[in-house]
């Protein structure tokens, strides 16, 4: 869902002004960058579920910090995601708290 939605935002933004020269390689290190920032982001509830496990942080107190998780995750979405347009970073900035609140979840049914 990123990769399309920073695409056609590169592909349409100043494309009245500036002619798109896109290589195969500027390509690839696009995607790539984007995957490796996803990835990163896709660790939240493993380090959640460590913590949990290892009785520093319990589901509550994960739940009652929910306010400054949204505002890091906008952030984090501003900051690791190659384009600067507000679609592609709310769709990251969506990815991280979605696993954020999943993996509180998980913390809960496993007890801790």
């Amino acid at each position: 869902m990123l990769t399309p939605a920073a695409l056609s935002f590169f592909i349409s933004y100043g494309a009245d002004v500036v002619e798109q020269a896109w290589s195969i390689e500027s390509y690839f290190e696009f995607v790539l960058v984007l995957m490796f920032c996803t990835g990163l982001v896709f660790q939240v509830p493993v380090l959640q579920l460590i913590l949990g496990q290892l009785g520093i942080v319990s589901s509550g107190q994960m739940l009652k910090s929910w306010r400054y998780v949204i505002l890091v995750a906008v952030i984090r979405g501003a900051i690791l995601t190659p384009s600067t347009d507000p679609v592609t970073q709310s769709l990251l900035a969506g990815a991280v708290l979605g696993l954020y609140f999943g993996g509180i979840g998980v913390v809960r049914l496993m007890g801790k």
